[in-house]
């Protein structure tokens, strides 16, 4: 007996093929850096380097979390994740910046993985829509860091 296919599943997006072939070059490039030191200067640079290249709506808001995560957490290092500005403690994700560029999305994102504290109850949010950074969306982008490292 034959079945009828009723799946629509296409595979990946386009946007999401890129990502992960980014990913791989970002792996790929972190492992032929030198030191310690050399490879955290190397990232900083690499993360700056993706935030001037996105449009100007998305990069005026990477700039600020960017200032804001760096500032209010300088234990997590910034590295490229996927092809977003990302911040890592120990080598582990905590945080992550995602253009609404990226994946053609209607508005940019302020994401956190797993190893956010970011706990509260039975269910939590893990990522913020963000449209623009005002004093108010920065202090609680501040304090969102501060909770996931807590």
């Amino acid at each position: 007996m034959s079945r009828a296919k009723t799946s629509t599943y296409e595979g990946f997006t386009a946007e999401e093929r890129a990502a992960m072939k980014e990913h791989a070059q970002e792996v790929k490039k972190e492992a032929r850096r030198g030191s310690r030191a050399d490879k955290a200067a190397e990232a900083v640079r690499d993360v700056l380097e993706k935030i001037a290249a996105m449009p100007e709506s998305d990069r005026v808001i990477a700039e600020r979390v960017h200032a804001i995560v760096t500032a209010t957490a300088p234990a997590l290092a910034p590295k490229l994740w996927y092809g977003m500005p990302a911040y890592a403690l120990d080598g582990k994700i905590v945080c992550f910046f995602q253009s609404a560029d990226k994946f053609k999305a209607r508005y940019a994102t302020l994401g956190f993985s797993d190893q956010a504290k970011l706990d509260d109850g039975p269910m939590w949010a893990t990522n913020f829509a963000l449209t623009e950074v005002t004093a108010e969306v920065e202090e609680r982008i501040a304090a969102l860091v501060r909770q996931a490292l807590s």
